[in-house]
């Protein structure tokens, strides 16, 4: 058996004799082929066969879930062969849904239909290519150094008879295992092997030969989703806020001038039977229009925003595009409390309060009277805000979900560093079988250099009365109560209230 490295003379004369032999068996091969296949056979098979791309395509619309899939509608002009014909159907999304796919013809209605469709995913690269060739004949090319330092390639004609974890090659009468090659020659690209996702369809025509069509499909890996900027005024007054749209396409192929369309809300999904998920993007482009760029409308139970103008959404990109601008939009800036159920006792530290975390919101009105009033869809909010010089600053971020119009859109920002909320619970007493009395005091310390208003929300079980509290309160729900406590600039408030719970 020879080796990879083998390159003495007699090995590379002996296999240059080979590759000779070889090369006259294969050429008496492809001229008896070529005599066996005349011009009447091509001409039969072209009649009966068509290939469509992207140069045939007139129109494109893309409409994009926010589920991670879109639907594509492709129109294309067509010169079809009558009768019956294989499509060849190229420049697909390599993520399509080969089940929802709908062709028909938009000027033959009626006159061309769809007797079978294949799609084919079994893409071209190197080593599909070499697993392809078990049992047929490849070029090696080997390349080697001579005894002058020059380097040679040596061309060599083998059959592959295995590529099952290595190669495994029929040199003449000799069996060859290892790399001796340094890259190979193929004939042809096999037939069944593609270089883009491609749909093959037999179709019967008995219309026209020219025809407009429309392929419509379902694909994955298309998202979009929402982004939003809220950037306040030093006076936490008023704030503008710019929404964008993220779209994403990983489905293998790039959409060229198409209509995008883009539908928010939450649709109900059949389980997939397998996912997944492309490469991540590896680019963005940012867009921006001076006017708003979605027109929205309602569709069903979900929202339908269409862009006013074309766009391309190139394959493994991320683009942005501006949804919506509001200007000078009147906010209100919320400092929150919240109790919790095992605040009753503390455990710990008995004889020391329980601090709690005094959360930090802002909340606006999504109408039309502060610059808003159109559906926002469900997506993530960072909040700025400009410093004493000018400079803006990250101050924190949030997720939204759907919100219609005429809404309110509350944001959490983080915990206020200056605003410090402290509890304990100052009585306990039993009044009757399941009936008990309860005193708590929460003591508020405001170390900011403004007036600010602390929302308690303050939860409480069983059947309850309030007999006794320092601020007013509201039941906001069965089993709460909520204080609005103001604290004076660098001051200090205390909240007391006592209850009694019948169990």
């Amino acid at each position: 058996m020879l080796t990879p490295k083998s390159s003495s003379k007699k090995f590379r004369n002996r296999c240059l004799a080979i590759a000779t032999t070889a090369l006259a068996i294969s050429s008496a091969a492809i001229a008896a082929h070529t005599r066996a296949r005349t011009p009447q056979h091509d001409s039969a098979d072209a009649k009966n066969s068509a290939t469509t791309t992207l140069t045939d395509q007139t129109d494109l619309n893309v409409t994009v879930y926010n589920s991670n899939i879109a639907l594509v509608r492709d129109v294309r002009n067509l010169t079809l062969p009558t009768g019956s014909f294989r499509l060849k159907f190229e420049d697909i999304a390599a993520t399509v849904n080969p089940a929802t796919v709908h062709f028909r013809s938009l000027t033959e209605a009626g006159k061309l239909s769809v007797i079978e469709q294949n799609y084919e995913y079994d893409l071209l690269d190197p080593a599909k290519l070499l697993h392809k060739y078990v049992g047929k004949e490849v070029t090696l090319v080997h390349t080697y150094t001579d005894k002058d330092g020059a380097l040679k390639n040596e061309e060599i004609k083998a059959t592959l008879l295995s590529d099952n974890n290595g190669q495994v090659w029929k040199i003449g009468n000799d069996i060859v295992t290892g790399g001796y090659a340094q890259s190979y020659r193929f004939p042809e690209v096999p037939a069944n092997l593609y270089d883009h996702p491609t749909l093959l369809m037999s179709l019967e025509n008995s219309g026209a030969q020219k025809q407009q069509v429309e392929t419509s499909y379902l694909a994955n890996s298309l998202a979009w989703n929402s982004d939003y900027v809220l950037t306040v005024n030093r006076d936490d007054k008023a704030a503008d806020l710019d929404g964008w749209v993220t779209l994403s396409n990983n489905s293998g192929t790039a959409f060229h001038n198409a209509r995008l369309q883009l539908v928010a809300g939450d649709l109900n999904r059949l389980p997939a039977a397998a996912a997944a998920n492309g490469m991540m993007a590896d680019r963005a482009v940012m867009l921006k229009s001076e006017s708003r760029a979605f027109q929205q409308e309602n569709f069903s139970e979900y929202h339908l925003y269409t862009l006013g103008r074309r766009t391309s959404i190139e394959n493994q990109e991320t683009k942005q595009i501006s949804l919506l601008q509001g200007s000078a939009v009147p906010v209100e800036k919320i400092f929150i409390v919240n109790g919790q159920n095992f605040y009753y006792r503390n455990y710990q530290n008995p004889s020391s309060p329980l601090k709690d975390p005094v959360m930090v919101y802002y909340k606006f009105r999504n109408e039309e009277k502060a610059g808003l009033g159109m559906p926002l869809p469900a997506g993530s909010v960072r909040v700025y805000q400009k410093d004493s010089k000018g400079g803006v600053l990250f101050v924190g971020e949030d997720r939204i979900d759907h919100t219609p119009k005429d809404e309110d859109v509350t944001i959490h920002i983080g915990n206020a560093f200056d605003v410090v909320a402290e509890r304990k619970q100052t009585d306990f007493k039993k009044i009757a079988t399941n009936v008990y009395e309860m005193e708590f005091e929460i003591t508020l310390r405001n170390r900011k250099d403004s007036r600010i208003t602390v929302q308690c929300n303050e939860p409480i079980g069983g059947t309850w009365e309030i007999l006794s509290s320092s601020y007013k309160f509201t039941k906001t729900a069965a089993f709460a109560a909520q204080f609005q406590v103001p604290v004076e600039k660098n001051g200090t408030a205390v909240l007391k209230y006592r209850v009694r719970v019948t169990y």
